[in-house]
Order: structure tokens, then sequence, then C-alpha cells
């Protein structure tokens, strides 16, 4: 080969040089990007499946709960009927005592006593010891005295308190799965940014694209991240 020719080689190879760089800059960047959307897409499926079963378990321990806190207020109000039936017998027991012993009859007296229940029974005693029958200031009922217990009426404070309780766990629940929709929903505006950014054939505006969406990923994620879970 002559000398002129070889030389020409050389020319051309020195003008492609660069372009051949060039090329191969662009293909970095480019498979850089695709690893980039890679991780962010897997990131966005990842944290959408765990979001979405969270929300699912929190739904069903909200429904679990509400429906423990109505049972409760049932039972709590069955027991406040029967408290007032209790007071009530107790009243009237007490009345018939106070004729009875009105008319100086005993008998009929000790009768009524003895069928006192066991629970008012305390707080009868402690009430004949304030002499009742001749003393005015005596307190009117045996209902009045600090004796005085209605474990029926007790009990179903206690569970409406418990009721109370349990509800207020169960609008926590309902609060926490919200939450994890809320991260779904902005997730799914972080997928289509990634898919779009597919769809660009220039660098740049790829690039631009696939963080910002990495940057809108951060936020649902560190939220996922940090709620309670089942």
């Amino acid at each position: 080969m002559s000398e002129a020719g070889e030389a020409n080689i050389e020319v051309a190879q020195h003008l492609n040089a660069p372009h051949a760089r060039s090329r191969m800059r662009t293909h970095r960047k480019i498979e850089f990007l695709e690893i980039f959307e890679a991780i962010v897409l897997a990131l966005v499926a990842i944290t959408t499946a765990w979001s979405g079963y969270q929300a699912a378990r929190w739904d069903g321990r909200q429904s679990f709960l509400y429906g423990r806190a109505n049972r409760l207020r049932i039972e709590a109000q069955g027991l406040a009927t029967l408290g007032n039936q209790f007071q009530m017998y107790d009243g009237l027991t007490v009345n018939e005592w106070l004729k009875a012993q009105a008319h100086g009859d005993t008998k009929l007296a000790g009768l009524f006593e003895r069928r006192l229940l066991p629970h008012f029974r305390p707080a009868f005693e402690a009430w004949k010891q304030t002499d009742p029958l001749h003393d005015p200031n005596a307190p009117s009922s045996p209902i009045m005295m600090n004796e005085y217990h209605n474990p029926a009426a007790e009990q179903s404070v206690k569970l409406n308190g418990e009721a109370t309780e349990v509800f207020g766990q169960g609008t926590q629940a309902r609060e926490l799965a919200d939450q994890y929709v809320r991260a779904t929903v902005s997730l799914a505006t972080v997928l289509l940014l990634a898919a779009l950014s597919q769809r660009f054939r220039i660098t740049q505006i790829r690039a631009g694209l696939i963080i910002l969406a990495f940057l809108i990923l951060l936020s649902p994620l560190l939220r996922v991240l940090t709620l309670p879970r089942l």
C-alpha cells in the first residue's frame, strides 16, 4: 500500500475517533438510565405490593375491632338493663320493709330482709344503723349509702369504657389503612413517569423524568417504611 493510502486511513481513523467515543459515552448513559429505571420500577413494585397488603390487613383489623366494640356495647346494654332491674327490685323491697316496720309487723319486715339481694345487703345493714324510721337526717334509701354497689351497672360502665377504647383502636386502624392507600396512589404517579421516560430517545428528557419519578418515590417509600405494620 502506498504511503498516501496509509495516510488517508490514519486521517479517517483520527476523524472517527471522537464520534466513536461520543457514541460510547451515550451508550453508557443509556445503560445507566436503564439500570436506574429498573431499580425505580422494582422499588415501586415492592412498595406497592407491601402497601396494598398492609392496607388490607389494617382494613381487616378495623372490621374486627368495630365488631368487637359493637358486641361490647350490646353486652353493656344488657347489663345496664339488668342493673336497673336490680335497683328497682331493691327499692321496692326497701319500701315494703319500711311499710312493715311502720306497722310493727316484724315478721313481714324480716321476710323482706331475707329477700334482699346479696350485693344490696351491706348497704341495707349500714342504712339501718342510721335509724331511718326516726332520724329525718338519715339517707332516704340504702342506694344513697357508700356501701351500695350494683355489680351489673358497674360492669356495664366498664364494658362501655372498653367498647369506646376498642372503637378508637378501630378508627386508628382505618386511618392507617387510608395512609397505606394514599401511598399506593402516589406510587401510581411514579410508575407513570417511569413508563413515560422509556418512551423518549433524548437522554436528557429521559433522565429528567426518571429522576423526577425517583424523587416522588421517596415520599411514599419513607411513609410506608415508618407506618405501623401488622
